[in-house]
């Protein structure tokens, strides 16, 4: 096959070309919708870092700033006071890739100058116009998603005249606006936005129809882990009995298309994953 563009960010002893690559949530915040402040104190959020290594991650994902519906923004200082020490800590004890999530370009600096390697920005370079020339400074890779208003607004009553036009077009403009900001096109990825202001019947329709996004041309990220549509699915269930339908979701993306998952139950989630890429012989 050709180059593959994320063989860089896999592991020296598993660069396989071709194979879906595993993200770890790493949510140092004491309010995102899962698992909000099990992991805000450093040592616990570093040492739950390394656990996800030890369990096959390919890519952990810092945040500090939740961003599920109708969270609120924190300051840029507070952010980086949380994310900073984990993102070091972590980049010195693994060889996995370190991913900051945000949207902020003087956080995505600091932590890009402690030792991370992308940018996963879930304003799809609308808040800040700064970022992607700070991605592209640092040679990093950057997740350009989809979303609209902001995390307190956006499941205000989301509303498209034509859904895959208007999510793939937005991801177009956005990814070329990276390029010209510098970004390496091989290192740009693009993700829908599962629950970014989306319907339950929004979401199913962009997982069915996941291979129009990936053929923009990049590669796809996706983020469905223990999200609300498979709790509303699953009867109601809350964040922690959603696995199943998280695996599920999971699967049928990389059967779609999707070249990264963004997950919280990471052992899982590598061996479904493992099984998906030799049945589409990726493996």
């Amino acid at each position: 096959m050709t180059h593959d563009p994320l063989l860089d960010l896999m592991p020296p002893n598993r660069r396989t070309p071709g194979r879906t690559l595993v993200m770890g949530i790493l949510n140092v915040t004491p309010d995102s919708f899962s698992d909000g402040g099990r992991y805000l104190d450093a040592d616990a959020a570093v040492r739950h870092g390394l656990q996800m290594a030890d369990e096959g991650a390919d890519i952990l994902d810092v945040g500090g700033e939740s961003t599920r519906p109708g969270a609120e923004a924190v300051s840029a200082d507070e952010e980086m006071a949380r994310v900073l020490p984990v993102v070091e800590a972590l980049a010195r004890a693994s060889n996995l890739a370190i991913s900051i999530d945000t949207y902020k370009a003087s956080v995505a600096r600091e932590a890009l100058r402690l030792g991370a390697r992308m940018v996963n920005d879930v304003s799809g370079l609308r808040f800040d116009p700064e970022l992607a020339a700070t991605a592209a400074e640092r040679d990093a890779y950057l997740v350009v998603m989809h979303s609209v208003h902001t995390p307190a607004t956006m499941q205000q009553s989301p509303h498209y005249n034509d859904l895959l036009g208007e999510v793939c077009g937005f991801l177009r403009r956005q990814a070329a606006a990276a390029e010209i900001a510098g970004v390496r096109r091989s290192r740009i990825l693009v993700d829908p936005g599962i629950g970014f202001g989306k319907t339950l019947e929004h979401n199913l329709e962009l997982l069915r129809r996941l291979p129009e996004v990936a053929a923009i041309g990049y590669p796809v990220l996706v983020g469905v882990s223990r999200k609300s549509f498979i709790g509303r699915i699953l009867d109601d269930a809350p964040p922690q009995e959603r696995l199943e339908g998280t695996i599920s979701a999971n699967v049928l993306s990389v059967a779609n298309g999707a070249r990264v998952v963004r997950v919280h139950d990471i052992a899982p989630v590598v061996k479904a994953t493992r099984v998906a890429d030799a049945v589409l012989g990726r493996r």
